[in-house]
């Protein structure tokens, strides 16, 4: 007999014990193309760049066109939009400085923070007329553009540490500066600023003899760096401090008008409004009396540039100047734009405006000057052409409104 045998049965393949393998994914497929590295400029009203290839350059764009000018009305409105204006803030770039960028041998030893460092393009450099062999210096400070683009306008600085405050006043000196604005306390948690000038005394002591009080008085002169620097008088005013000093090098004397704004805590934002604004203005009339002219809005040979700083010499920095040329704004042309403001203030310096709640702040403080403005141009209109306040300059009366205000 023939037995048959019968057919293998299909063997079924063993399972797998380890997955397929991938096909490999270059670096550039995991993080997407160039592409995604453009920011969404929509929302800020600029147009969006499609030929831009690097972050950077998207950044720079972005400063130089994004803008959004807002009527008195809009802007109040604006003001109380907070969820709004912290979406704005966000995207705005910060337009840091890149260790990489500056190189300048030991600045380091000069920074007060390691990450906040000066724009090069900007960057305030110290000249050596004395010693023409000698390096220029390096100090952490730019310059600011001002109102409609003036150059130079403004320094902003950080706060001088003991061993930058000759550099600090060989700036002024150079510059030519006559006003400082300081908007921190010398401590808070810890050390925010050097005192760099001479303290006056405090005159509501118990009362001296006549010697005793000259002797005083010379106490008030102090050598700064290669400076004599002299208080000739200090008063408080409105939340802040005026100080006027006589600097001296050699035979050659100069006068300086220091504020000092010290009621306003690092990161956060000032309890009251109105102090802020009687800051902006006292400034703004003082420069104009040397100039003889509107402030800001040139170099002059006569002032030089407003020395601004804080402790890092964004934030609240960046606050003063930006309100100083909103305040400007809504005078001359009845907007404001705060945006385009702070672009133009971060491609001088990065970092301007530090936080979200200071960019608030900003939009605060400008709705509350606006109101004063609109309520002025009102009385203005309904009062009797022939009563003097009629006469008296707009900003006058809006600096009378100030020294009222409560909020």
């Amino acid at each position: 007999m023939i037995t048959s045998v019968p057919a293998e049965e299909p063997v079924t393949p063993p399972p797998l014990t380890t997955p397929p393998r991938k096909s490999s994914v270059r670096l550039q497929e995991r993080r997407g193309s160039n592409l995604s590295l453009l920011l969404d400029v929509s929302t800020l009203g600029a147009e969006t760049v499609c030929s831009v290839s690097t972050p950077k350059e998207v950044w720079l764009q972005l400063l130089h066109t994004s803008s959004r000018p807002l009527t008195h009305a809009q802007l109040q409105e604006a003001a109380t939009d907070t969820n709004t204006l912290n979406a704005e803030y966000q995207k705005i770039p910060p337009n840091f400085v890149n260790p990489a960028e500056l190189d300048i041998p030991g600045h380091t030893m000069k920074d007060r923070y390691k990450t906040i460092l000066p724009n090069p393009e900007s960057r305030v450099i110290l000249q050596n007329p004395e010693e023409e062999s000698e390096p220029n210096r390096y100090i952490n400070a730019n310059y600011i553009r001002g109102y409609k683009g003036a150059p130079r306008a403004y320094i902003a600085t950080q706060g001088p540490m003991l061993h930058t405050v000759g550099d600090f006043w060989d700036m002024v000196w150079q510059e030519r500066s006559s006003i400082i604005v300081m908007v921190t306390r010398l401590k808070e948690n810890n050390e925010k600023c050097e005192s760099y000038w001479p303290q006056p005394r405090d005159r509501t002591k118990q009362v001296k003899d006549q010697d005793e009080e000259e002797e005083e008085d010379e106490g008030e002169a102090s050598r700064f760096g290669r400076f004599l620097l002299r208080v000739r008088d200090s008063q408080k005013k409105d939340g802040f401090i005026i100080t006027d000093l006589e600097i001296q090098l050699l035979s050659e004397c100069r006068s300086i008008r220091h504020y000092w704004f010290s009621s306003w805590p690092d990161h956060h934002i000032p309890e009251c409004i109105a102090s802020l604004l009687r800051l902006v203005e006292e400034v703004e009339a003082y420069s104009k009396s040397l100039t003889g002219s509107e402030p800001i809005t040139e170099q002059a040979s006569g002032p030089g540039p407003v020395i601004v700083h804080c402790s890092a010499g964004i934030g609240r920095t960046g606050c003063f100047i930006a309100s100083s040329l909103g305040c400007r704004q809504l005078r001359d042309t009845g907007q404001a734009d705060v945006l385009e403001t702070v672009c133009q203030l971060r491609l001088d310096r990065g970092g301007m405006i530090q936080t979200t709640e200071q960019y608030q702040f900003l939009y605060s403080t400008l709705a509350q000057y606006s109101q004063q403005l609109q309520q002025n141009q009102e009385q203005n209109q309904t009062q009797p052409a022939t009563q003097p306040e009629n006469q008296q300059n707009p900003e006058d009366r809006v600096s009378l409104q100030l020294q009222n205000l409560q909020l």
